[in-house]
This record gives C-alpha cells, sequence and structure tokens, in this order.
C-alpha cells in the first residue's frame, strides 16, 4: 500500500506517519510552514512542498492520501485569513483533484468548529468548506472520500511554542518555563480532549475498512471537561 500524508512533518501526521510506516510505504508532502524536520520518522519519504502544488511535484500512483496539511488554529486565521483559505479550502482542492486522477481514497480532516457558526471566524468557514468540498467530490465524481473531525487533540509532537500551540501546547510550555497556567475567560467552557494516538487509531481503522459515513466520523473521547477541571487535574499531578 502507497500512502500520502499531506501535513506529514506536523503533529499528528508525524504521529500517523509513524504508525503507518510499520507496514506500509509512506511519503510525506509538507511545506514546513507549522511541520518541523525534528518530527521526521525514519523510512518515511519527506517532500517539501505546498499541497496547491501538488500536480508539480507528484504524480499520483497512491492508494491513500490522508489530507492532514492546514492552518489548525482560529486566532492566527484572523491575522492571515487568505492563508487560511490557501491551505485550508485551495489546497484541499488541489488535492482532491490530484486523487481523482488515480481514484485514490481521500480521508480529510475536518474540524469540530463544523458543530458551530462556521462564520465566527476564517479558520471554521474554509474547514467547513473543505468539508463541503470532498461531499461535493464524492457526490459527483463517484471517489472514496471520508472526513474525520478532530477534537481538540494533544499528545506527543505536539506544538508547545508560538502561535499554533493549543491550550494544552500551551500549558506545557507554561510548565516547562515555570509560569502559572493561564485561562481565558471564566474557565466554565467546556471542550472534548483527544488523545493523538486515539486520533491515529480512528484514522487507519476508516482507512482499513469499507464502512461509509453520510456525513463525518467524528474522532472525541465523548466526554467533556471544563478548562478549570482540566487546569486542576495539572495542579494535582504537579504536586
Amino acid at each position: 500500500m502507497k500512502i500520502l500524508v499531506t501535513g506529514g512533518a506536523g503533529f499528528v501526521g508525524s504521529n500517523l506517519c509513524e504508525k503507518l510506516i510499520e507496514n506500509h510505504e509512506v511519503h510525506s508532502l509538507d511545506n514546513y510552514s507549522i511541520g518541523n524536520v525534528k518530527n521526521h520518522i525514519e523510512g518515511v519519504n519527506y517532500v517539501n512542498g505546498d499541497v496547491v502544488e501538488i500536480f508539480n511535484i507528484l504524480e499520483n500512483d497512491f492508494d491513500i492520501c490522508f489530507h492532514l496539511a492546514g492552518l489548525s488554529r482560529i486566532q492566527p486565521s484572523f491575522e492571515n485569513p487568505f492563508d487560511t483559505f490557501h491551505s485550508n479550502t485551495l489546497g484541499t482542492q488541489k488535492i482532491l483533484d490530484w486523487c481523482k486522477i488515480n481514484n485514490t481514497k481521500v480521508i480529510y480532516s475536518g474540524s469540530s468548529s463544523k458543530h458551530h457558526n462556521p462564520y465566527q471566524s476564517p479558520y471554521a468557514l474554509y474547514k467547513y468548506l473543505g468539508e463541503e468540498l470532498c461531499k461535493m467530490y464524492k457526490k459527483v465524481f463517484n471517489m472514496n472520500i471520508e472526513i474525520a473531525r478532530f477534537y481538540n487533540v494533544y499528545g506527543p509532537k505536539e506544538i508547545i511554542d508560538g502561535d499554533w500551540a493549543a491550550v494544552i501546547g500551551i500549558w506545557r510550555r507554561q510548565i516547562r518555563d515555570n509560569e502559572p497556567l493561564t485561562i481565558v475567560g471564566d474557565g466554565k467552557q467546556r471542550r472534548d480532549f483527544t488523545h493523538v494516538d486515539d486520533i491515529e487509531d480512528g484514522l487507519i481503522r476508516i482507512y482499513t475498512s469499507n464502512n461509509t459515513h453520510k456525513d463525518a466520523w467524528e474522532l472525541g473521547s465523548g466526554k467533556n471537561y471544563s478548562m478549570n477541571e482540566v487546569t486542576n487535574i495539572y495542579k494535582q499531578k504537579l504536586k
């Protein structure tokens, strides 16, 4: 099985590559805007390039494409909405056009923001449009496409420094730097946190199964916690 992972040098992508390389030929396409060479896995073929340029970079003789590349944070999307559109929407359409050539199965990383108003941020809207493109290509071109939505992923290789760090990554950096854990708002907002190992397990189950979903596979724990509850868990562990 020949597999392409877009965003393969990123957080979720590198963890997925680490599992896939045990049994498959794995290639990564990443422009390293967020991905890091420190995440490289032995045996994976890494290609430095933008998904929008995939037709100029790779010939399609792949069986599976895990399309994980994209800009994944809400706040930076307000500062650079075009970059977010370029990566999350235009990039997705290019990947779908490329996969259509060889009828490559596509597993697309959607977002739990689908369940909220997509007009709240450029990120939410452009990920929503990415999902809609997948559904259209699946229906119109009869492509084998599945959408997997992620819920607040955390775990090894997550970003802990800079604008692209999510809340757990930010807290890990604050602990490293002996800083107090910060909470935005009153801390009562609730989130479903999912370990990256469970995300990878879900993605692999989707690609090995013949089951299809009319909407999307929801990859979450099914249990949510408030920010205050999670910080208390951290404080108990750090005693």
